[in-house]
Protein backbone atom coordinates (compact mmCIF):
# COMPACT_ATOMS: atom_id res chain seq x y z
CA UNK A 1 0.00 0.00 0.00
CA UNK A 2 1.13 3.71 -0.59
CA UNK A 3 2.11 5.63 3.02
CA UNK A 4 0.21 8.42 3.71
CA UNK A 5 1.75 12.16 2.02
CA UNK A 6 3.70 9.64 -0.34
CA UNK A 7 3.89 12.21 -2.78
CA UNK A 8 6.96 14.70 -3.36
CA UNK A 9 6.62 17.51 -5.53
CA UNK A 10 8.86 20.15 -7.18
CA UNK A 11 7.03 22.26 -9.09
CA UNK A 12 8.86 23.11 -12.57
CA UNK A 13 7.42 24.93 -15.11
CA UNK A 14 8.00 23.93 -19.13
CA UNK A 15 7.58 26.26 -21.49
CA UNK A 16 8.00 24.52 -25.31
CA UNK A 17 7.10 25.98 -28.77
CA UNK A 18 5.61 29.15 -26.35
CA UNK A 19 2.83 26.26 -24.58
CA UNK A 20 3.37 25.94 -20.66
CA UNK A 21 3.03 22.09 -19.65
CA UNK A 22 1.84 21.33 -16.66
CA UNK A 23 4.04 20.70 -13.33
CA UNK A 24 6.70 18.01 -12.90
CA UNK A 25 6.17 16.11 -9.30
CA UNK A 26 8.08 13.37 -7.73
CA UNK A 27 5.80 10.67 -6.91
CA UNK A 28 6.56 7.74 -3.86
CA UNK A 29 5.13 4.52 -2.88
CA UNK A 30 6.49 3.15 -0.33
CA UNK A 31 5.87 -0.04 2.12
CA UNK A 32 4.45 -0.51 5.23
CA UNK A 33 7.93 0.12 6.64
CA UNK A 34 8.20 3.51 4.68
CA UNK A 35 10.64 2.22 2.30
CA UNK A 36 10.10 2.85 -1.16
CA UNK A 37 9.23 0.67 -3.85
CA UNK A 38 8.37 2.95 -6.88
CA UNK A 39 9.22 6.16 -7.17
CA UNK A 40 8.32 8.40 -10.56
CA UNK A 41 9.16 12.06 -11.54
CA UNK A 42 7.55 13.70 -14.79
CA UNK A 43 4.60 16.02 -16.23
CA UNK A 44 1.91 14.77 -18.27
CA UNK A 45 -0.73 15.94 -20.75
CA UNK A 46 -4.06 14.31 -21.28
CA UNK A 47 -5.44 14.77 -24.61
CA UNK A 48 -9.64 13.20 -24.52
CA UNK A 49 -12.11 13.12 -27.09
CA UNK A 50 -15.52 13.38 -25.18
CA UNK A 51 -19.30 13.39 -26.91
CA UNK A 52 -21.23 16.56 -26.14
CA UNK A 53 -24.67 17.72 -27.15
CA UNK A 54 -23.48 19.45 -30.13
CA UNK A 55 -20.82 16.82 -31.41
CA UNK A 56 -17.34 15.15 -30.51
CA UNK A 57 -15.51 17.63 -28.45
CA UNK A 58 -11.50 17.37 -27.72
CA UNK A 59 -10.32 18.20 -24.20
CA UNK A 60 -6.52 18.96 -23.03
CA UNK A 61 -5.57 19.26 -19.36
CA UNK A 62 -2.71 18.64 -17.37
CA UNK A 63 -1.67 16.97 -14.76
CA UNK A 64 -1.86 19.18 -11.82
CA UNK A 65 0.37 20.37 -9.40
CA UNK A 66 -1.84 18.77 -6.51
CA UNK A 67 -1.94 15.33 -7.77
CA UNK A 68 -1.02 12.90 -5.15
CA UNK A 69 -0.69 9.55 -4.85
CA UNK A 70 -3.38 7.48 -4.01
CA UNK A 71 -3.43 4.54 -1.15
CA UNK A 72 -4.42 2.05 -3.47
CA UNK A 73 -0.78 1.67 -4.77
CA UNK A 74 0.88 -0.93 -4.57
CA UNK A 75 4.25 -2.56 -3.84
CA UNK A 76 3.02 -5.79 -4.49
CA UNK A 77 4.53 -8.98 -2.49
CA UNK A 78 7.41 -8.62 -1.39
CA UNK A 79 9.03 -5.68 -3.33
CA UNK A 80 8.43 -8.76 -6.22
CA UNK A 81 5.22 -9.32 -7.73
CA UNK A 82 2.96 -6.61 -10.25
CA UNK A 83 3.46 -3.44 -7.98
CA UNK A 84 1.02 -0.19 -8.89
CA UNK A 85 1.34 3.85 -8.94
CA UNK A 86 -2.08 5.27 -8.43
CA UNK A 87 -2.26 9.02 -8.98
CA UNK A 88 -5.52 10.89 -8.27
CA UNK A 89 -6.23 14.67 -9.40
CA UNK A 90 -9.20 16.78 -10.25
CA UNK A 91 -12.41 15.53 -9.41
CA UNK A 92 -12.42 11.52 -9.42
CA UNK A 93 -9.67 11.48 -11.90
CA UNK A 94 -6.78 8.47 -11.58
CA UNK A 95 -3.83 7.41 -13.67
CA UNK A 96 -2.55 4.00 -12.97
CA UNK A 97 0.59 2.42 -14.03
CA UNK A 98 0.90 -1.18 -13.63
CA UNK A 99 4.64 -2.61 -13.15
CA UNK A 100 5.56 -6.14 -13.86
CA UNK A 101 9.34 -7.68 -13.56
CA UNK A 102 11.22 -10.91 -14.54
CA UNK A 103 14.89 -11.79 -13.27
CA UNK A 104 16.58 -8.67 -15.52
CA UNK A 105 13.90 -6.03 -16.35
CA UNK A 106 10.74 -4.26 -15.15
CA UNK A 107 8.58 -2.63 -17.21
CA UNK A 108 5.17 -0.54 -17.03
CA UNK A 109 2.73 -3.10 -18.22
CA UNK A 110 -0.49 -1.81 -18.58
CA UNK A 111 -1.18 2.17 -18.36
CA UNK A 112 -4.86 2.95 -17.15
CA UNK A 113 -6.59 6.36 -16.85
CA UNK A 114 -10.14 6.74 -15.52
CA UNK A 115 -11.49 9.86 -15.74
CA UNK A 116 -15.00 10.96 -14.42
CA UNK A 117 -17.06 13.41 -17.36
CA UNK A 118 -19.41 14.16 -14.63
CA UNK A 119 -16.59 16.93 -14.40
CA UNK A 120 -18.05 20.35 -15.93
CA UNK A 121 -15.06 21.60 -15.41
CA UNK A 122 -13.09 19.58 -17.60
CA UNK A 123 -15.58 18.37 -19.67
CA UNK A 124 -18.23 21.09 -20.05
CA UNK A 125 -21.49 20.16 -22.09
CA UNK A 126 -20.44 16.25 -22.05
CA UNK A 127 -23.93 14.70 -22.85
CA UNK A 128 -22.40 11.54 -20.43
CA UNK A 129 -21.61 11.52 -17.01
CA UNK A 130 -19.47 8.92 -14.57
CA UNK A 131 -15.81 7.57 -15.12
CA UNK A 132 -14.56 6.28 -17.96
CA UNK A 133 -11.80 3.88 -18.18
CA UNK A 134 -9.29 3.12 -20.31
CA UNK A 135 -5.70 1.08 -21.06
CA UNK A 136 -3.21 0.47 -22.63
CA UNK A 137 -0.01 -1.59 -23.14
CA UNK A 138 3.36 0.73 -22.89
CA UNK A 139 6.89 0.65 -24.30
CA UNK A 140 8.32 1.66 -20.75
CA UNK A 141 10.68 -0.48 -19.42
CA UNK A 142 14.30 -1.06 -18.13
CA UNK A 143 16.66 -2.65 -16.55
CA UNK A 144 16.40 -4.00 -13.08
CA UNK A 145 18.31 -1.27 -10.69
CA UNK A 146 18.16 1.01 -13.21
CA UNK A 147 15.92 4.52 -13.50
CA UNK A 148 13.71 4.08 -16.77
CA UNK A 149 14.97 8.04 -18.06
CA UNK A 150 13.24 9.59 -20.84
CA UNK A 151 13.34 13.56 -21.83
CA UNK A 152 11.66 13.31 -25.02
CA UNK A 153 8.13 12.86 -25.05
CA UNK A 154 6.11 9.25 -24.55
CA UNK A 155 2.85 8.80 -26.16
CA UNK A 156 0.97 6.24 -24.85
CA UNK A 157 -2.84 5.64 -27.00
CA UNK A 158 -5.63 4.47 -25.46
CA UNK A 159 -8.74 4.32 -27.14
CA UNK A 160 -9.91 8.10 -27.09
CA UNK A 161 -7.12 9.60 -25.09
CA UNK A 162 -3.93 10.10 -25.62
CA UNK A 163 -1.27 10.65 -22.43
CA UNK A 164 1.84 12.16 -23.26
CA UNK A 165 4.71 12.09 -20.68
CA UNK A 166 7.71 14.17 -20.76
CA UNK A 167 11.40 14.68 -18.68
CA UNK A 168 10.48 10.98 -17.06
CA UNK A 169 12.10 9.54 -14.65
CA UNK A 170 10.68 6.44 -13.70
CA UNK A 171 12.11 3.20 -11.47
CA UNK A 172 10.02 -0.07 -9.56
CA UNK A 173 11.54 -2.39 -7.68
CA UNK A 174 13.74 0.16 -5.84
CA UNK A 175 16.67 -1.21 -4.12
CA UNK A 176 17.25 2.42 -1.93
CA UNK A 177 15.30 5.52 -1.29
CA UNK A 178 15.90 7.09 -4.15
CA UNK A 179 16.04 7.12 -8.29
CA UNK A 180 19.53 4.60 -9.34
CA UNK A 181 22.30 6.59 -11.05
CA UNK A 182 22.47 4.19 -13.79
CA UNK A 183 20.18 4.53 -16.39
CA UNK A 184 18.08 2.97 -19.12
CA UNK A 185 17.31 5.86 -21.89
CA UNK A 186 14.31 5.64 -23.89
CA UNK A 187 15.14 5.39 -27.84
CA UNK A 188 13.55 8.64 -28.48
CA UNK A 189 16.37 10.11 -26.26
CA UNK A 190 19.34 7.92 -28.51
CA UNK A 191 21.32 9.45 -30.72
CA UNK A 192 19.81 9.06 -34.34
CA UNK A 193 22.50 6.45 -35.92
CA UNK A 194 24.39 7.78 -38.70
CA UNK A 195 24.85 5.99 -42.28
CA UNK A 196 28.19 4.58 -42.33
CA UNK A 197 30.74 5.39 -45.32
CA UNK A 198 30.32 2.81 -47.68
CA UNK A 199 33.17 0.97 -48.66
CA UNK A 200 35.24 1.96 -51.82
CA UNK A 201 34.59 -0.42 -54.64
CA UNK A 202 37.01 -3.31 -54.89
CA UNK A 203 39.08 -2.49 -57.93
CA UNK A 204 39.35 -5.33 -60.71
CA UNK A 205 42.23 -7.18 -60.48
CA UNK A 206 45.22 -7.20 -63.17
CA UNK A 207 44.73 -10.37 -65.88
CA UNK A 208 45.26 -13.09 -64.24
CA UNK A 209 48.39 -15.55 -64.95
CA UNK A 210 48.54 -17.62 -67.44
CA UNK A 211 49.43 -21.03 -66.63
CA UNK A 212 49.81 -24.63 -67.94
CA UNK A 213 47.34 -27.63 -66.88
CA UNK A 214 47.43 -30.81 -68.43
CA UNK A 215 45.06 -33.99 -67.44
CA UNK A 216 46.28 -37.61 -67.98
CA UNK A 217 44.23 -41.24 -67.79
CA UNK A 218 45.39 -44.50 -68.97
CA UNK A 219 45.80 -43.55 -72.90
CA UNK A 220 47.98 -40.61 -72.00
CA UNK A 221 47.11 -37.03 -72.16
CA UNK A 222 43.51 -36.07 -72.60
CA UNK A 223 43.29 -32.85 -72.07
CA UNK A 224 45.93 -29.90 -72.92
CA UNK A 225 45.64 -25.93 -72.06
CA UNK A 226 47.52 -22.92 -71.05
CA UNK A 227 45.19 -20.34 -70.03
CA UNK A 228 44.86 -17.44 -67.43
CA UNK A 229 41.27 -17.58 -65.85
CA UNK A 230 39.01 -15.02 -63.66
CA UNK A 231 35.84 -15.26 -61.76
CA UNK A 232 32.91 -12.74 -62.04
CA UNK A 233 30.27 -13.24 -59.58
CA UNK A 234 27.72 -11.42 -58.35
CA UNK A 235 26.15 -11.96 -54.75
CA UNK A 236 24.61 -10.55 -52.02
CA UNK A 237 26.60 -9.73 -48.77
CA UNK A 238 25.53 -10.18 -45.25
CA UNK A 239 24.15 -6.39 -45.32
CA UNK A 240 21.44 -7.36 -47.89
CA UNK A 241 23.89 -5.65 -50.69
CA UNK A 242 24.13 -6.99 -54.27
CA UNK A 243 27.99 -6.52 -55.31
CA UNK A 244 29.71 -7.98 -58.21
CA UNK A 245 33.59 -8.99 -57.81
CA UNK A 246 36.23 -10.54 -59.56
CA UNK A 247 38.54 -12.77 -58.01
CA UNK A 248 41.80 -14.21 -60.29
CA UNK A 249 42.66 -18.17 -60.84
CA UNK A 250 46.39 -18.03 -58.45
CA UNK A 251 48.36 -20.70 -60.28
CA UNK A 252 50.51 -20.82 -57.61
CA UNK A 253 48.25 -21.39 -54.99
CA UNK A 254 45.44 -23.98 -56.60
CA UNK A 255 46.20 -27.41 -57.73
CA UNK A 256 44.67 -29.22 -60.56
CA UNK A 257 43.99 -32.85 -61.87
CA UNK A 258 40.71 -34.37 -63.20
CA UNK A 259 39.35 -37.55 -64.92
CA UNK A 260 39.64 -39.24 -69.07
CA UNK A 261 37.42 -41.00 -70.88
CA UNK A 262 36.68 -41.55 -74.78
CA UNK A 263 34.47 -38.54 -74.63
CA UNK A 264 35.10 -37.03 -71.88
CA UNK A 265 37.71 -34.65 -70.28
CA UNK A 266 37.04 -32.62 -67.32
CA UNK A 267 39.46 -30.04 -65.91
CA UNK A 268 39.18 -29.85 -61.88
CA UNK A 269 40.65 -26.70 -60.32
CA UNK A 270 41.38 -26.23 -56.38
CA UNK A 271 42.78 -23.74 -53.64
CA UNK A 272 41.60 -22.58 -50.10
CA UNK A 273 38.55 -20.44 -51.65
CA UNK A 274 38.30 -22.33 -54.48
CA UNK A 275 36.62 -24.82 -53.41
CA UNK A 276 35.71 -26.71 -57.11
CA UNK A 277 36.23 -24.97 -60.52
CA UNK A 278 35.48 -28.15 -62.96
CA UNK A 279 35.50 -27.60 -67.15
CA UNK A 280 34.16 -30.38 -68.53
CA UNK A 281 34.91 -31.01 -72.30
CA UNK A 282 32.96 -33.00 -74.25
CA UNK A 283 33.78 -34.88 -77.86
CA UNK A 284 31.04 -35.28 -80.33
CA UNK A 285 31.84 -38.65 -82.35
CA UNK A 286 29.40 -38.25 -85.25
CA UNK A 287 30.30 -34.29 -85.83
CA UNK A 288 34.28 -34.82 -84.03
CA UNK A 289 33.51 -31.47 -83.13
CA UNK A 290 35.24 -31.17 -79.43
CA UNK A 291 33.70 -28.33 -77.37
CA UNK A 292 33.48 -26.89 -73.60
CA UNK A 293 29.48 -28.16 -72.26
CA UNK A 294 29.97 -27.83 -68.00
CA UNK A 295 31.50 -25.60 -65.81
CA UNK A 296 30.98 -26.23 -61.71
CA UNK A 297 32.11 -23.54 -59.68
CA UNK A 298 31.99 -23.96 -55.45
CA UNK A 299 33.28 -20.59 -53.96
CA UNK A 300 34.16 -19.60 -50.36
CA UNK A 301 32.69 -15.75 -49.99
CA UNK A 302 33.08 -15.05 -45.94
CA UNK A 303 31.36 -11.68 -46.76
CA UNK A 304 28.44 -13.62 -48.46
CA UNK A 305 25.17 -13.84 -46.82
CA UNK A 306 25.10 -17.33 -47.75
CA UNK A 307 28.96 -17.62 -47.07
CA UNK A 308 29.70 -19.10 -50.34
CA UNK A 309 28.57 -18.92 -53.94
CA UNK A 310 27.84 -21.90 -56.18
CA UNK A 311 27.35 -21.84 -59.99
CA UNK A 312 26.46 -24.98 -62.69
CA UNK A 313 25.69 -24.78 -66.34
CA UNK A 314 26.23 -28.15 -68.27
CA UNK A 315 24.52 -27.03 -71.48
CA UNK A 316 27.50 -24.67 -73.16
CA UNK A 317 28.69 -24.98 -76.31
CA UNK A 318 32.49 -23.15 -76.02
CA UNK A 319 35.84 -23.18 -77.19
CA UNK A 320 34.53 -25.71 -80.28
CA UNK A 321 37.31 -27.01 -82.15
CA UNK A 322 37.91 -30.30 -84.62
CA UNK A 323 39.00 -33.12 -82.88
CA UNK A 324 42.98 -33.06 -83.52
CA UNK A 325 43.15 -29.47 -83.66
CA UNK A 326 43.77 -27.11 -80.36
CA UNK A 327 41.65 -24.04 -79.83
CA UNK A 328 43.42 -20.77 -79.60
CA UNK A 329 42.23 -17.29 -78.44
CA UNK A 330 44.69 -14.10 -77.69
CA UNK A 331 41.69 -12.49 -76.96
CA UNK A 332 39.98 -12.02 -73.70
CA UNK A 333 36.60 -14.19 -74.07
CA UNK A 334 33.63 -13.89 -71.33
CA UNK A 335 32.09 -17.01 -70.92
CA UNK A 336 28.52 -16.46 -69.64
CA UNK A 337 27.73 -19.03 -67.12
CA UNK A 338 24.54 -18.00 -65.56
CA UNK A 339 23.21 -14.84 -64.78
CA UNK A 340 25.29 -14.09 -61.74
CA UNK A 341 28.48 -16.10 -62.67
CA UNK A 342 30.91 -15.71 -66.43
CA UNK A 343 34.61 -16.93 -66.41
CA UNK A 344 36.97 -14.82 -68.04
CA UNK A 345 39.70 -16.26 -69.88
CA UNK A 346 42.30 -15.16 -70.97
CA UNK A 347 45.16 -16.08 -73.84
CA UNK A 348 43.71 -19.42 -74.04
CA UNK A 349 45.16 -22.55 -76.13
CA UNK A 350 43.55 -25.67 -75.39
CA UNK A 351 42.91 -29.11 -76.82
CA UNK A 352 40.98 -31.81 -75.65
CA UNK A 353 41.21 -35.65 -77.31
CA UNK A 354 43.62 -37.14 -79.37
CA UNK A 355 46.75 -35.14 -77.88
CA UNK A 356 50.27 -36.25 -79.08
CA UNK A 357 52.23 -35.97 -76.47
CA UNK A 358 52.22 -32.43 -74.35
CA UNK A 359 51.74 -30.62 -77.93
CA UNK A 360 49.25 -28.75 -79.46
CA UNK A 361 48.28 -29.80 -82.77
CA UNK A 362 46.72 -27.16 -85.95
CA UNK A 363 45.50 -24.46 -84.21
CA UNK A 364 42.18 -22.80 -84.88
CA UNK A 365 41.79 -19.38 -84.32
CA UNK A 366 38.90 -18.12 -82.54
CA UNK A 367 36.73 -15.52 -84.07
CA UNK A 368 37.37 -12.55 -81.91
CA UNK A 369 41.10 -13.19 -83.03
CA UNK A 370 39.65 -13.18 -86.22
CA UNK A 371 38.46 -10.00 -86.54
CA UNK A 372 41.44 -8.33 -84.47
CA UNK A 373 43.70 -9.55 -87.74
CA UNK A 374 40.78 -8.07 -90.12
CA UNK A 375 41.20 -5.02 -88.73
CA UNK A 376 44.87 -4.25 -89.18
CA UNK A 377 44.22 -5.72 -92.80
CA UNK A 378 41.47 -3.67 -93.46
CA UNK A 379 43.26 -0.05 -92.12
CA UNK A 380 46.64 -1.36 -94.18
CA UNK A 381 44.43 -2.17 -97.41
CA UNK A 382 42.38 1.44 -97.34
CA UNK A 383 45.82 2.98 -96.67
CA UNK A 384 47.21 1.85 -100.15
CA UNK A 385 44.24 2.69 -101.68
CA UNK A 386 44.64 6.13 -100.47
CA UNK A 387 48.37 6.21 -101.55
CA UNK A 388 47.59 4.88 -104.97
CA UNK A 389 44.59 7.25 -105.61
CA UNK A 390 47.29 10.17 -104.81
CA UNK A 391 49.77 8.47 -106.76
CA UNK A 392 47.01 8.31 -110.10
CA UNK A 393 46.15 12.04 -109.14
CA UNK A 394 50.00 13.40 -109.47
CA UNK A 395 50.84 11.32 -112.38
CA UNK A 396 47.72 12.89 -114.30
CA UNK A 397 48.05 16.48 -113.51
CA UNK A 398 51.80 15.82 -114.21
CA UNK A 399 50.54 14.81 -117.76
CA UNK A 400 48.43 17.49 -118.35
CA UNK A 401 51.31 20.29 -117.58
CA UNK A 402 53.84 18.81 -120.16
CA UNK A 403 50.94 18.85 -122.86
CA UNK A 404 50.61 22.67 -122.37
CA UNK A 405 54.12 22.99 -124.01
CA UNK A 406 54.79 23.96 -127.73
CA UNK A 407 57.91 22.89 -129.61
CA UNK A 408 59.70 26.20 -131.12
Amino acid sequence: MAAPGGARRRPLLLLLFGLVHGASAVFVVKNGNGTACIMADFSATFLTSYDTRSGPQNKSFELPAGAEVSNSSSCGKENASDSSLVITFGRGHTLTLIFTRNATRYEVQLMRFAYNLSDTDTFPNSSSTGVKTVESATDIKADINKTYRCVSETQVNMDNVTVTLRDAAIQAYLSSSNFSREETRCEQDLPTPTTPPQPAPTPAPASPAVFRYNVSGSNGTCLLASMGLQLNVTYRRVDNKTVTREFNVNPNKTTFGGNCSATLATLELHSENLLLLALQFVMNESSSRVFLQGVQLNLTLPDAKEGSFTATNSSLRALQATAGNSYKCNAEQRLRVTSSFSLNMFRVWLQAFRVDGDKFGPVEECQLDENSMLIPIAVGGALAGLVLIVLLAYLIGRKRSHAGYQTI
